[in-house]
């Protein structure tokens, strides 16, 4: 229990957490062994990815994710990218909704579906995240941050939270961070529950978005072919 107060987990938060898991993990442990297994077939490198994240009240950690972009692949127009994001009011589309050649095959699948973050029941596990809480910051986003939007840090990290049930990629940066913070200050047992049932949901509108992009995209890749075939 003082291990946990120490992170700044509740009691209550830590129990939710683990027995969440503990009923979840029967479907997720099959699942994860499925996508290890389909990444290791689909591009060379570690199925796991490891980044340095923020996490409650700034303290740093390893994040775990399941590797859904080629071993290699730069970052310095996802810097450029998220820092367009942090100053214009925008909403928050990520890179690869326009297409990232740095996707490994069914990377975008599992990015949409929120699935490459599995792993990181790994960090809940080890009290370095909860289910439930504001995403992990890059090191590099954090250094960006105004002194107001620090108070997000007052939450432990989550897998999904009041942003990821709120409109997400479809809210503007300063929105993200409202929402972190509203949560940070009303965080409850009844706010975590309510925001677990909201989340699925959230990811199946999540999932229908990239559908509806992909055939955007391919319904004038395949008006120019037919018009080159006459």
């Amino acid at each position: 229990m003082k291990a946990n107060e120490e992170r700044g987990i509740a009691g209550w938060k830590r129990a939710l957490d683990a027995v969440a898991v503990l009923l979840a993990l029967p479907v997720l442990l099959p699942l994860a062994v499925v996508i290890a297994l389909v990444i290791r077939c689909s591009s060379k490198g570690p199925v796991l990815f490891q980044q340095e994240r923020i996490g409650h009240r700034g303290r740093r950690f390893m994040c775990f994710k399941f590797r859904t972009m080629f071993c290699g692949a730069e970052t310095v127009s996802h810097q450029g990218h998220l820092q367009q994001l942090m100053a214009a009011n925008v909403p928050m589309t990520k890179m690869d909704a326009r297409g990232d050649a740095r996707i490994i095959p069914f990377g975008k699948i599992l990015r949409s579906a929120g699935l490459d973050e599995l792993p990181q029941l790994v960090n809940v596990f080890k009290g370095e995240m909860s289910l439930v809480g504001p995403r992990p910051c890059l090191p590099y986003e954090a250094e960006k941050y105004l002194p107001w939007q620090r108070e997000r840090f007052d939450a432990v990290p989550g897998l999904t939270g009041l942003w990821q049930v709120s409109g997400k990629n479809r809210t503007t940066f300063t929105r993200m961070i409202q929402l972190d913070i509203e949560y940070a200050r009303t965080k409850s047992l009844w706010l975590d529950l309510k925001i677990i049932f909201k989340t699925i949901p959230a990811l199946l509108v999540q999932m229908w978005g990239l559908k509806t992009r992909n055939r955007a995209v391919t319904a004038p890749a395949a008006m120019t072919v037919r018009a080159t075939n006459h």
